[in-house]
């Protein structure tokens, strides 16, 4: 509901740039909300996690963003063009994409987080699943900060140590981390929001603005093209901080502050919302819109009634959806037939700490995650997990080596022997050689189960706008068999980011 009523309040403003005041909606609405890709994105999401789980990955969000979401805008677009191309997430959410930090990942962290109430460090790993199928860098870490903090906040209601949590989940010198800093010391200064907001907009400049409201601000920088969620996900803090927990004050702020006013405001909303319940929104909010979902960017042709209606069949699904998402050996989840009893993380146990593997070593959601963007992509099987690692973009270019990496992980208590065979075009070289073998030792604690290898890659004369190829990779007495494909654009056809 509260994600309904932001992205209603703020959609007449979408995308200029300066404040305006207002206390209510603004627009004759006769008892809907408006439509809103903000909600239609997740209500595909809603629908993988019902068929597979946590098997829920980015590349089978990327499957189903081809078949039910329709929009080709900017990431949107770009990101399904890179996937029809062949370039797996993280491959499509980084090439040729200067909209790979804006604003069309963040929006849909709600899911993550209603899917993993109390548990950040859950809601986190698919939020990044989410991200990087159409973003990269900052546009990721926008919706990690987003899931962190409306995870923790089934468990937390203090804004300023929710915001905390949230940013203990991503890079501290990232464009996010900059940008919800600087609204933190103007809120602490006591400068009121619309001093903090120049502040921002000086320290982050955005470029979603497409025009000025009453009164051209020359006084405020335009940032890169694309370069938009750091401000806005900023701004959605601001009005949160500002607002002082009241739900129309700080969405009016949100809103108040322009640039993609939508989802500032629906992103908080729904954050207020998971804060204090249904009962935390005023009606006077919820009377204009009523329950029902309105979408714009979906399939409903090919969809045949797949996704919900109205706000309570969202929420119930959603509800029904916990109890399988979350049951796992280090998460309690007791009696899911006849409701479910689960266990939630509070306090220091919510913020991002580093997982001590030994005295000398530990790991990271940063290193092991967020790192691996945006040329790392990730091959799940039942006996390891293999990232392959292009080095720098996917690209072939005559006479230039190209460097592959692959890193292992096993999965299993017992040590394998991994057979690595290349498929190639004719003409072109590998080295070490197109057929390998590489020892994977048993896991142990996440001291031990790891190996690496790399290859260098010499091209042929290349006459084709882009190569396919393959490398197979099995484990001996193993029926488990990985192939991995591995696409390369010729240089003509890289463009410059």
């Amino acid at each position: 509901m509260g994600k309904n009523i932001g992205g209603t309040l703020g959609a007449p403003f979408e995308g200029q740039r300066g404040e305006v005041e207002i206390d209510f909606y603004t627009q004759e609405l006769g008892g809907e909300a408006l439509p809103n890709d903000d909600l239609d994105l997740q209500l595909v999401w809603l629908n993988v996690v019902e068929k597979y789980g946590r098997a829920t990955n980015a590349s089978i969000l990327g499957e189903y963003w081809h078949t039910y979401i329709t929009p080709s805008w900017n990431e949107y677009g770009l990101g399904k063009n890179n996937m029809r191309m062949g370039l797996v997430p993280p491959l499509s959410g980084w090439m040729n994409n200067p909209y790979r930090d804006s604003c069309g990942c963040f929006i849909r962290s709600e899911i993550w987080a209603c899917l993993a109430p109390g548990h950040p460090e859950i809601a986190a790993r698919y939020a990044y699943e989410d991200g990087v199928v159409d973003h990269s860098t900052d546009g990721v870490h926008g919706e990690v900060f987003c899931a962190a903090v409306q995870s923790a906040a089934f468990v937390e209601s203090d804004r300023f140590k929710l915001i905390d949590i949230g940013l203990s989940w991503i890079p501290q010198d990232s464009g996010v981390a900059r940008g919800v800093r600087c609204v933190l010391d103007s809120y602490r200064k006591g400068l009121d929001w619309k001093q903090a907001r120049k502040n921002l907009l000086r320290e982050v400049p955005d470029h979603f603005a497409i025009r000025y409201m009453e009164g051209a601000e020359t006084d405020i920088p335009w940032g890169p093209v694309g370069y938009d969620a750091p401000a806005n996900v900023s701004i959605f803090v601001l009005g949160w901080v500002y607002g002082e927990d009241d739900f129309g004050r700080s969405l009016c702020i949100a809103v108040g502050c322009g640039e993609d006013t939508d989802c500032t405001a629906a992103t908080l909303g729904a954050t207020l919302g998971i804060i204090h319940g249904i009962e935390g929104i005023p009606q006077k909010w919820i009377e204009p819109i009523g329950s029902k979902i309105v979408t714009i960017s979906l399939n409903l042709g090919d969809s045949k009634g797949m996704f919900p209606k109205t706000i309570q069949d969202l929420t119930d699904r959603v509800v029904r959806l916990v109890p399988r998402f979350m049951d796992l050996a280090d998460v309690d989840v007791v009696g899911a037939e006849k409701g479910f009893v689960l266990q939630l993380k509070e306090g220091s146990e919510l913020v991002n700490t580093p997982q001590r593997l030994s005295p000398e070593a530990e790991r990271t959601f940063e290193k092991d995650v967020l790192a691996r963007q945006p040329f790392s992509v990730r091959y799940e099987t039942p006996i390891y997990t293999a990232w392959l690692d292009y080095s720098g973009e996917p690209v072939a270019r005559e006479g230039q080596t190209v460097k592959i990496h692959l890193q292992f992980r096993n999965a299993i208590p017992n040590p394998q022997w991994l057979e690595l065979n290349w498929h190639l075009p004719e003409g072109w070289l590998i080295a070490p050689d197109a057929k390998t073998t590489l020892a994977l030792p048993q896991y142990t604690s996440g001291l031990l189960g790891n190996a690496e290898v790399d290859f260098s890659i010499i091209p042929g004369v290349l006459t084709q706008p882009r190569y396919d190829l393959f490398l197979d990779v099995k484990s001996n007495g193993r029926h488990t068999r990985c192939v991995i494909p591995v696409t390369l654009l010729t240089a003509a056809n890289g463009v410059s980011n």
